[in-house]
């Protein structure tokens, strides 16, 4: 048993380079070269007809798009959700939170009892990271977030619960490009036919 858990730990910690201070607490900094670059930040060729500042999710692939212009956005590697979790449409940033607080739904507590309450923001084990940006629509919380994560293995999969994960350094990066009210976008991709703008 013990093997196993110290080759698993070795595992992880290969994805980390050392820690980062922000604002009285610190992350993990994510070691980028044990990330595939396909999910690195950067400059990318981007036809959209939303507006420049917009946050675009392609689930599908795996990637966030924050539209810059002349058809080009920057865009993230992201974690969606798994099977079940999915959802798609607009919403608005209506909320910001550095070193947020978790608080896990009832929902989540109910398939997870071992969950904890609430974890406070900064603690090591704060699934949601450095920041977290909330989405909203029609002044109401959705429930889902643009958020840290304590797994940067996980970027380009279905693993979550409905949120946005995203490397520490990403969310960061995110964070300070989206004022509240910022639109997003989660597309809906079921093959052919995807009406991007419905809803």
């Amino acid at each position: 048993m013990m093997p196993h858990t110290a080759s698993a730990n070795a595992a992880a910690n290969a994805y980390f380079t050392g820690y980062r201070k922000d604002n009285g607490f610190q992350y993990r900094t994510t070691n980028f070269k044990r990330i595939d670059p396909v999910w690195h930040r950067q400059m990318v060729k981007y036809f959209s007809p939303e507006p420049p500042g917009t946050v675009v999710v392609d689930t599908s692939n795996h990637f966030l798009y924050w539209i810059w212009e002349n058809n080009t956005a920057l865009r993230y590697g992201v974690g969606v959700g798994r099977e079940g979790f999915q959802w798609f449409g607009r919403a608005r940033i209506d909320r910001k939170a550095l070193w947020p607080r978790w608080v896990p739904p009832p929902e989540m507590r109910e398939r997870q009892p071992d969950l904890p309450r609430l974890v406070e923001g900064g603690a090591a084990d704060n699934p949601l990271g450095p920041r977290a940006l909330y989405l909203y629509r029609d002044g109401s919380d959705l429930g889902y977030r643009l958020h840290g994560t304590l797994e940067p293995w996980s970027i380009g999969r279905d693993v979550s619960s409905g949120c946005i994960r995203m490397f520490p350094e990403d969310v960061v990066d995110l964070y300070q490009r989206c004022p509240k009210g910022t639109a997003v976008l989660v597309l809906e991709h079921l093959g052919a036919g995807v009406d991007a703008d419905a809803g």
